[in-house]
């Protein structure tokens, strides 16, 4: 099984995948996309790597049993995709309190409440295999009982349940 854990950054990927208890291996891919060096260019504006997703497939290929985590994760193959939410305020903060700049976080925030990740991740996996939770002032072992609900098979799929429009 391959599973993908997404969304925005500073909806908690890492940390919810460090606080879970599972048999699969896990990729944080965008340590790997930095180790490996699977980008082609670095944005300077953004401050930030493009990653190669050609590349990262075929380092991927032949990985079974794996969680891959990362925002970029839903662009890859998988059967089942988890997108974790935030609200939009609370986003903003948490990417500012690690340093993020405040144009950085903002973009950010407004990702988020245009749905980009969870609208991109129904469109290349269909809304029968996304499964969104929202992270918004969770401990990150709820979040990460959450997510095993998932790999489990004891959750049902949920795709645009999370609404932050009213951040607009």
């Amino acid at each position: 099984m391959r599973v993908a854990v997404t969304g925005t950054p500073g909806t908690g990927k890492t940390t919810a995948t460090e606080h879970l208890d599972t048999d699969l291996d896990i990729v944080h891919l965008n340590d790997v996309i930095q180790a490996e060096d699977l980008y082609t260019e670095v944005d300077e504006a953004r401050d930030s790597k493009v990653a190669d997703l050609d590349a990262v497939r075929e380092w991927l290929d032949g990985r079974e049993d794996v969680l891959v985590e990362s925002h970029l994760s839903h662009l890859l193959d998988a059967d089942r995709v988890v997108v974790l939410r935030c609200a939009p305020g609370e986003l903003e903060r948490r990417l500012l309190d690690r340093g993020e700049s405040s144009e950085k976080a903002e973009e950010n925030a407004e990702s988020e409440v245009l749905d980009v990740i969870l609208s991109e991740a129904v469109r290349d996996h269909g809304r029968s295999n996304v499964y969104e939770i929202d992270t918004t002032g969770r401990d990150p072992d709820a979040v990460a009982d959450d997510v095993a609900a998932v790999l489990a098979g004891d959750r049902e799929p949920s795709a645009g349940e999370v609404d932050f429009t009213e951040y607009l």
